[in-house]
């Protein structure tokens, strides 16, 4: 009875410090200014791969600093990996695709490269990036989740931005070249994924170049109860530029994905100012693999090849798609009790639930969507006449047969039982031992160097 009354005068003390404790957090995004600032977003966030025989896209999921560093353990594991010519198996990333604790590595490498390895260890994986975060529900606390979340996101992009990214903006993105870079973030009000790209940018008629990568960060990385959604605000009618015209065709079409179709209606209601504010959240909650946006690409294209040029869909030769995947393993022992769970645990079980459900929807699809992207862009290669085959650049002795894709996921569980039991075990905080974090990245190495389908993929290069 005492629990019952303690819980009970918790929820009411909350309830009456609702109406004078609420938090949220004001958009930080611009409008667009001019032509010319669609015309470089378009230019920077819209150019396809370089052009290669090879393509190879990397996605990067949630969980903190371990999701951290075990991506950043992969790339360090790629630059080790020498391919024919110059360079290493790194320099052939094309894109790089971030959620949560994984879109933290994803950003310093877009804005770094192969600089950023020699100090993201220290530089955050090391460091403590909850400082200045409350972290833990309590009665002087709880008034503040129930009126939008504990913490605004002010201190955490303060801290990224004195720590990683110095206050650089998608601009940089621009300039750096590729790898492309996206970072993945849920729009809680559309259940959709949020990716900070071209697309979304356009249809609010807001300024990509300008907005901050930390802001991005903190918005993929915005746990519910313990932050407040992240704000993008939309300025419908203060730009002409047209949006693709697959939006409106998906948005339309019965017979769409439910992802392709879902994405479209939110892109219009963006544009047409039917969501004037996009409240954005951890973008694990829909997606937590950030694989979303690659199916997109993909499914509302309305050409076999895109969003590849014919002229790369003819040079490709190899495509490897890995997806970095730092999820824990199932914990709790609520499962011996005839009780239970209930409070933290129960909102902890229950969200865990939905994300592992969806990541395990939204990989099948990706996986499908890339093998039957394969097989189209075969078909269409294979029909190209001789003069389109001179046009695309295909050289003497092309086999227009000669194209393979490794699809794959890095994971914990690919490890020794017993060391994997281990690293599952790390909680998903952005604050670790530094043992834990070098055990972390020591696996995402390991994984890279043991992956079947990554040694398929190399010994073509």
């Amino acid at each position: 009875m005492s629990r019952l009354w303690s819980i009970g005068a918790i929820v009411t003390s909350a309830a009456l410090l609702v109406g004078c404790a609420s938090v949220y957090n004001v958009p930080v995004n611009v409008p667009i200014s001019s032509i010319a600032g669609i015309d470089k977003e378009k230019l920077g966030f819209e150019d396809p791969a370089a052009l290669d025989d090879s393509l190879v896209g990397l996605s990067f999921s949630g969980g903190g600093t371990r999701a951290a560093a075990f991506s950043f353990g992969v790339l360090q594991e790629m630059d080790q990996i020498p391919v024919r010519g110059t360079g290493t198996m790194l320099d052939r990333v094309d894109f790089i695709s971030g959620v949560s604790g994984g879109s933290v590595t994803a950003a310093y490498f877009g804005l770094k490269k192969r600089e950023g390895l020699s100090d993201f260890r220290e530089r955050f994986l090391l460091r403590n990036a909850e400082e200045g975060l409350t972290t833990t529900l309590s009665l002087g606390t709880i008034g503040r989740a129930f009126s939008g979340g504990i913490n605004d996101s002010v201190g955490f992009t303060k801290w990224l931005d004195a720590n990683l990214y110095g206050g650089a903006t998608f601009e940089r993105f621009q300039a750096n070249g590729r790898p492309r870079i996206w970072i993945n973030a849920s729009d809680i009000y559309n259940r959709v994924p949020f990716v900070f790209g071209a697309t979304a940018f356009t249809a609010i008629c807001s300024d990509l170049s300008r907005y901050p990568i930390s802001s991005a960060v903190a918005a993929s990385a915005a746990v519910p109860i313990a932050f407040a959604p992240a704000v993008v605000q939309a300025f419908p009618g203060t730009c002409t530029d047209p949006l693709p015209p697959w939006i409106a065709k998906a948005a339309a079409n019965r017979n769409s994905s439910p992802m392709l179709g879902s994405y479209a209606k939110a892109i219009m209601r963006y544009r047409d100012g039917a969501v004037p504010y996009i409240k954005l959240m951890d973008g694990g909650l829909v997606d937590n693999y950030g694989i979303s946006g690659f199916t997109i690409e993909r499914e509302s294209s309305d050409t076999p090849y895109g969003p590849l040029t014919p002229q790369q869909a003819v040079k490709v030769r190899r495509a490897m798609f890995l997806v970095v995947d730092s999820k824990a393993g199932i914990s709790g022992d609520w499962v011996n009790t005839v009780e239970g769970p209930s409070g933290v645990a129960l909102l902890a079980a229950a969200v865990d639930t939905t994300m592992d459900a969806s990541v395990g929807a939204n990989y099948s699809a990706f996986d499908r969507s890339m093998k039957d992207w394969q097989t189209s862009l075969i078909k269409w290669r294979c029909g190209l006449s001789g003069a389109e085959r001179a046009r695309y650049g295909a050289r003497p002795g092309w086999n227009c047969k000669d194209l393979n894709f490794f699809i794959g996921r890095l994971g914990f569980g690919q490890l020794e039982p017993t060391r994997a039991k281990l690293l599952e075990a790390v909680p998903p905080r952005f604050h670790l031992p530094p043992q834990q974090v070098d055990e972390v990245i020591a696996a995402g190495r390991d994984t890279l160097r043991a992956s079947p389908i990554f040694q398929a993929f190399a010994r073509g290069l």
